[in-house]
């Protein structure tokens, strides 16, 4: 089953958090001191903030699914709108994850990531610490579909 993923990029991590909780009517379900993350059924979205990106608004969004073989579904559909191939998928930690993914850009340039996470990870960006690149987004959205992230600066 799918659940749809918004990544909010935020200034006042502790303010979004109030908001954001009280807004959703429960507490994130991971917090940790640059990023939060809801897991909510109503409405089915993995909703996440975090203070990463030096602008705020909205990062990016996307799907996530349960398994490899949605995520592969996905991938194949997506790659017959799109008129071509979108590269093979990357294993990679980010938002605090390991995680199975593939991005992709909308029409006006917007970054879309979809993904299958395996497991939680204590670092928010184990594999770009050491280089000092960004997490969780490709660097030009406009690139994202023919390039991955990690030739582009980026990693979920």
């Amino acid at each position: 089953m799918k659940r749809f993923h918004a990544h909010i990029a935020v200034a006042d991590l502790a303010a979004n958090i109030d908001f954001y909780s009280k807004l959703f009517g429960q507490e994130p379900t991971k917090v940790k001191d640059d990023y939060a993350k809801w897991m909510l059924d109503d409405p089915r979205i993995n909703f996440a903030i975090s203070t990463r990106s030096p602008n705020a608004g909205v990062d990016h969004f996307g799907l996530q699914v349960d398994t490899e073989e949605e995520l592969s579904v996905l991938k194949n559909q997506e790659a017959a709108v799109m008129g071509s191939d979108l590269g093979d998928t990357e294993q990679d930690v980010c938002c605090y994850a390991h995680s199975q993914k593939y991005w992709l850009a909308d029409p006006s340039g917007i970054p879309w990531e979809h993904f299958v996470s395996m497991k939680d990870s204590p670092t928010y960006n184990a594999s770009h610490i050491e280089q000092n690149t960004v997490c969780c987004t490709p660097s030009t959205a406009n690139d994202a579909p023919q390039q991955s992230p990690a030739s582009q600066g980026g990693c979920c």
